[in-house]
């Protein structure tokens, strides 16, 4: 491998909006996210809506409609 090419791969902290929080290595710092394993549909079999309406509300009140 050459030297001084490559970026820093650390330990880091992934924080979930549901209070998850995993212990991983890579090369950003403390990442953040909005859903996971944990808490997403997919994984724990129960349908629910993650942001029924926030996006749609969020993107009229950007664009004034």
């Amino acid at each position: 491998m050459k030297e001084k090419i490559h970026p820093k791969y650390d330990k880091t902290t992934i924080s979930c909006a549901c209070g998850e929080v995993i212990q991983t290595a890579s090369t950003r710092k403390d990442i953040k996210v909005e859903i996971c394993s944990k808490c997403h549909p997919f994984y724990t079999g129960v349908q629910r809506f993650v942001d029924a309406g926030g996006r749609v509300d969020r993107f009229k009140k950007k664009y004034g409609m």
